[in-house]
């Protein structure tokens, strides 16, 4: 049978559903035990926050439609995916000061097992040199830009249930800028499938960025958890991390006070780019494995943030068109996408839930296929061309 879809949001037609339940009963030919729920948050820093909650029936997870599609915390069975932020939320953007004079207001928001960050700029923030201004705040501002346009698609013939959604950056005189994405998921699967576009709706060429911030802490992320990664070269972001690079791929347990360090990859791919990352706990019998093309995403960042729970014992494991640098840096060093007027660039990844010991070992044997025969370049000092002044 063909595809049914639910339109939720249309802002140029007026189209907005408050509420939305969907389960084998609404579509023939799909087997029991999915849902899938649209809801509009009330109260807090909630309120107004719209999120479809999706179980496959196995995997359970929602997408964010008010904060640029990220995605909330994954759960298989017992054993749940993503982290316990010390900010309460998902929050809606208007309580996220982006350009508030620190550049550090997106922190506000931050609580995502997966937030992209882009589109103009994705990394730290920047300051004009001569006034002082704030000129791009933390990590961009499409995280907190809600969809123009969303959807769930259930195609019992794929055995897929998906929510695509458009989102608009733009600003008068200069950046016009969009992303468009489908996430998906099978009946009864354990991965999640980005398909991103970002498209440049100028008439006259354009630059993006893009980053896949993936966070996930306890309980996969414990004492012994490591990160295994097919390596080209890695390089510490500055001397802190320098200062820890023999164990650049290991954790440590929670530590009030610890200072976040950063790794920047170059990943090694297949003969058509295809690459994989694992996190895994420290028992090898649980983790998530990122899936991307390093053609597309050239760039990986490992933000290791090891504090007490109660403060965000974190790491994120990040696919990006660049590093999180500043924006000026990182566009001297070309490490930008180039959109011609009306043109667009193909992104996404597919997120791997792992359950048990047998699924760990299968992707460290793909990401040690992808290694093999090839020496990786640990350099144990920052370098110029890849970490900012």
């Amino acid at each position: 049978m063909a595809a049914k879809t639910w339109q939720l949001t249309e802002v140029s037609n007026g189209t907005f559903v408050e509420h939305l339940e969907l389960s084998s009963r609404d579509v023939t030919d799909t087997p029991e035990g999915w849902s899938v729920i649209k809801k509009t948050m009330r109260g807090g820093l909630s309120d107004g926050v719209e999120i479809v909650e999706i179980n496959n029936g196995k995997l359970s997870f929602g997408v964010l439609l008010t904060r640029g599609m990220s995605l909330t915390t994954a759960t298989i069975g017992k054993q749940s995916f993503g982290w316990k932020s010390p900010v309460q939320g998902p929050v809606h953007p208007k309580y996220v000061p982006l350009n508030e004079p620190s550049g550090l207001g997106w922190l506000d928001g931050f609580d995502e097992m997966m937030v992209r960050c882009g589109l103009e700029s994705n990394g730290a923030p920047e300051f004009d040199a001569e006034t002082h201004n704030l000129q791009y705040p933390l990590h961009g501002r499409i995280g907190n830009k809600p969809a123009q346009k969303a959807a769930i698609t259930i195609d019992a013939d794929a055995g897929t249930i998906s929510v695509s959604g458009v989102v608009v950056e733009t600003r008068f005189h200069f950046f016009k800028l969009c992303l468009e994405t489908t996430i998906t998921t099978g009946f009864g699967d354990n991965a999640i499938v980005l398909n991103d576009t970002v498209k440049n709706l100028s008439a006259s060429p354009a630059e993006a960025q893009m980053l896949y911030h993936a966070n996930f802490g306890d309980p996969l992320l414990d004492a012994g958890s490591k990160v295994v990664a097919p390596i080209d070269e890695l390089v510490p972001r500055n001397d802190h991390a320098a200062s820890g690079i023999e164990a650049w791929d290991s954790y440590q347990a929670a530590q009030p006070g610890f200072e976040e360090q950063v790794y920047f990859l170059k990943c090694l791919g297949d003969n058509d780019g295809n690459t994989e990352v694992l996190l895994k706990n420290a028992h090898s019998t649980q983790g998530v494995s990122l899936s991307y093309n390093i053609n597309a995403l050239p760039c990986f960042s490992v933000w290791k943030n090891t504090t007490a729970l109660e403060d965000g014992f974190v790491t994120g494991i990040e696919p990006g068109t660049n590093y999180p640098n500043p924006r000026t840096y990182e566009g001297e060093q070309g490490r930008v996408i180039k959109l011609e007027p009306g043109g667009s660039a193909n992104l996404g990844l597919t997120m791997q839930f792992l359950v048990s010991d047998k699924q760990v070992a299968e992707v460290e044997k793909r990401v040690a296929e992808l290694q093999s025969g090839s020496e990786p370049t640990i350099h144990s000092k920052p370098r110029k061309g890849w970490c900012a002044p």
